[in-house]
């Protein structure tokens, strides 16, 4: 870089490091992106394609995605389930102009050339058979909202386009997906934008331009450091749920601690889950420790909140609980049952959530097996103790 370079003092240093982190942490955000986003279109291409051509197809019929994703999951294939297959096969029907995207990578190597030659081959023909809108009347669509493809692809994650896809109407997607790239939108605010009817009320307003600055001015954006804990995003990479959730170090301390300190009791609980991930509509959810007790015969999920209690905490855990009990009970189970830790410096609070048992016998046994309020309660003061005396030392 030669000798006279400009000396730097240690605020120009600081703000260059920054600068180069953020814009190559950018650039390896936006190229995961679209990786994502092309694979899942090539992928809905394949399954489309079979289940018009292929030589089997009839062995499979309407249980061909549910087989196909766990093959796949056998394979090691991450991020393939039936429910994510039949999204990538809607997003290859939705946007089938992204061929021309994939066309343009070819040249970089981007796509194995076997691959590219078979798509290549298949893909105007596939795309006529099925019917499907060509470019030329996509745009004729609403010229004024139209945006190119390689902008549309390097601007939206996966996630926004698994929004997207649900909108039938042409014009109304278009109108959404011009609206999320002039205004940066996060996948929430997309689907809050959505669900408020934006376009229909811009439909009625008289002063669509003083409506669309009021819309703007609210909206929450992306965040591209946060865009890789998208769950699309870390399953595609291989990342565990864990590795990509946004915890503080004190509560991941005292997990650790917790898991511990629960399987020591030996009160018959036995280790399931860490950070399982549950999808409950269309939000992935979290818990924090899954626990399968066998004198109780259920599960026993725990959620710990380093902060003081909110009926919202509980109502989570009370949803998690809702949902094992529809997807994870057996007949010879008994109904699941919950464990709330709140804590904010000395002060903890243990609340169980007992999803309206109303057996007084299993509640009695429940209340002899698992660990009682105050043992509990004294665990989790002594380990915020300790955390708080080695931050001390630390500091010292």
């Amino acid at each position: 870089m030669g000798n006279k370079m400009t000396k730097l003092d240690f605020n120009e240093l600081l703000k260059a490091i920054h600068q180069v982190h953020d814009h190559i942490a950018n650039q390896a955000n936006r190229a995961v992106n679209i990786s994502l986003t092309l694979r899942n279109w090539i992928i809905g291409y394949y399954i489309r394609e079979y289940e018009q051509n292929g030589a089997d197809r009839a062995e499979y019929g309407e249980k061909l995605l549910t087989y196909l994703a766990a093959q796949l999951d056998a394979l090691g294939v991450t991020g393939c389930s039936a429910r994510s297959l039949r999204q990538y096969r809607q997003f290859y029907l939705t946007y089938p102009e992204i061929r021309q995207t994939l066309s343009a990578k070819s040249g970089d190597n981007f796509i194995p050339t076997s691959i590219w030659q078979s798509l290549s081959a298949k893909l105007e023909d596939a795309i006529s058979s099925d019917g499907l809108p060509s470019k030329t009347a996509q745009q004729s669509v609403s010229p004024a909202v139209h945006i190119d493809t390689k902008r549309l692809i390097s601007s939206l994650s996966f996630s926004h386009f698994t929004e997207l896809i649900a909108i039938d109407d042409p014009l109304k997607r278009a109108f959404y997906e011009f609206e999320c790239i002039r205004g940066n939108w996060s996948v929430r605010e997309l689907k809050r934008q959505i669900g408020s009817l934006y376009y229909e009320r811009s439909g009625l307003s008289n002063n669509k331009q003083k409506l669309a600055e009021m819309v703007q001015a609210g909206v929450e954006q992306k965040d591209t450091k946060l865009a890789i804990r998208d769950p699309y995003i870390f399953e595609f990479l291989g990342i565990k749920s864990r590795e990509v959730m946004h915890e503080s170090d004190l509560e991941d301390a005292l997990l650790d601690k917790l898991q511990d300190f629960l399987l020591e009791l030996g009160h018959g609980f036995c280790f399931e889950a860490r950070q399982k991930r549950i999808l409950i509509g269309n939000t992935y959810n979290f818990v924090d420790l899954v626990f399968y007790h066998r004198v109780l015969k259920c599960h026993v999920l725990i959620e710990l909140k380093v902060e003081s209690f909110t009926h919202e905490n509980l109502g989570q855990l009370n949803t998690y609980i809702s949902w094992y009990r529809k997807n994870v009970m057996t007949e010879t189970d008994n109904p699941p049952v919950g464990l709330l830790l709140c804590t904010r410096k000395d002060n903890a609070l243990v609340e169980y959530a007992l999803a309206g048992m109303d057996n007084s016998l299993f509640v009695s046994k429940y209340q002899l097996e698992l660990p009682n309020r105050e043992d509990i309660q004294r665990f989790l003061e002594k380990q915020i103790r300790e955390a708080g005396d080695q931050h001390i030392e630390s500091d010292s």
